[in-house]
């Protein structure tokens, strides 16, 4: 199965190279002054790249946050983690207009963090028996951070520029605006050296302790290692949902909850899913594109009712 999606991997990624509004004449790309080699080396390899890591970071963070909360429907979609990096980011934009995207990750990144936290908090507080209704709670308090944020861009007069900038689309990204996004390499690393601590916290706090582990550093790391990938996400290309809620349930589903074992399928199913739809997007409507937040929301919507409708059944 491993050789299979790493072949179709292999072949997404060569498609992602070859779709574009713009033709490559692959007998140019050896001339290194041509269009074709400005093309590839400034635009379609650094695209090539942030969707391979934004596919993999999203996948990655998505599982961590399911195996602390034990809900295989939370995310940072339905969680606010998303809406939450948008506001830090509006707030870091009105406080420090002239901050640079470290500034505006770091804004972003205590936001998630917090967001993330309250979100935990408030599912353990509340302790809910039926599993369908703590995602249900994550899009309520997801949503009143997002109005949080729509009422913070008016009172500023940045709700147009929000409104461009924070939809998820890969079509500004370019050779010198995208390599913060390699702040997910490390986090990959962290996320597979814990991956047996992980697996532990979807066991429940009474199990993983008794099995020697401590819960709480382990919750804080699991939140920062999410908190990050997602605010490196946003700051670079914007917000898109459910990748972290399709990919890991589906692997469960096919090989189950050892993140030592499923840890690099996820990442690899993250990559593909959003090689795939970036590549459709790209086709649709060409030479145009659609954002890739619509295509990969549009797909992840209809699994996660599909997971939801199968649950409640």
């Amino acid at each position: 199965m491993l050789l299979r999606l790493s072949f179709l991997f292999l072949l997404l990624c060569a498609a992602s190279l070859l779709v574009g509004a713009s033709q490559i004449a692959w007998s140019q790309l050896f001339v290194t002054s041509s269009d074709a080699w400005l093309t590839l080396t400034a635009s379609r390899l650094p695209r090539l790249a942030a969707l391979v890591l934004s596919g993999v970071g999203l996948s990655i963070c998505g599982v961590i946050l399911q195996h602390i909360v034990r809900n295989k429907f939370v995310e940072p979609a339905t969680s606010g983690g998303l809406d939450a990096a948008k506001l830090g980011i509006l707030v870091a934009l009105t406080w420090l207009p002239g901050a640079g995207v470290g500034s505006r990750m770091l804004f972003a990144l205590a936001f998630c963090l917090a967001a993330s936290l309250v979100f935990v908090l408030i599912i353990r507080r509340i302790q809910f028996k039926n599993t369908v209704l703590v995602p249900v709670i994550g899009l309520m308090y997801g949503g009143v951070i997002s109005a949080l944020a729509e009422f913070y861009a008016y009172r500023h007069n940045l709700m147009q520029s929000m409104q461009g900038w924070l939809l998820g689309d890969f079509s500004k990204v370019i050779q010198g605006n995208y390599e913060i996004l390699y702040l997910i390499l490390p986090i990959i690393s962290l996320s597979y050296l814990f991956a047996q601590r992980f697996t532990l916290l979807g066991m429940g706090e009474g199990m993983a302790r008794s099995l020697g582990l401590n819960y709480g550093a382990t919750v804080a790391l699991g939140l920062l290692l999410v908190a990050v990938t997602v605010s490196v996400t946003v700051i670079t290309v914007g917000s898109i949902p459910f990748v972290g809620l399709v990919v890991p349930n589906l692997v469960a589903l096919l090989y189950g909850d050892n993140l030592s074992r499923t840890l690099p399928v996820v990442a690899l199913g993250g990559a593909i899913l959003l090689l795939a739809c970036d590549v459709v997007g790209r086709l649709v409507i060409y030479p145009f594109e659609v954002p890739i937040a619509l295509t990969a929301g549009g797909i992840g919507g209809l699994v996660f009712l599909v997971l939801v409708t199968r649950k409640v059944r």
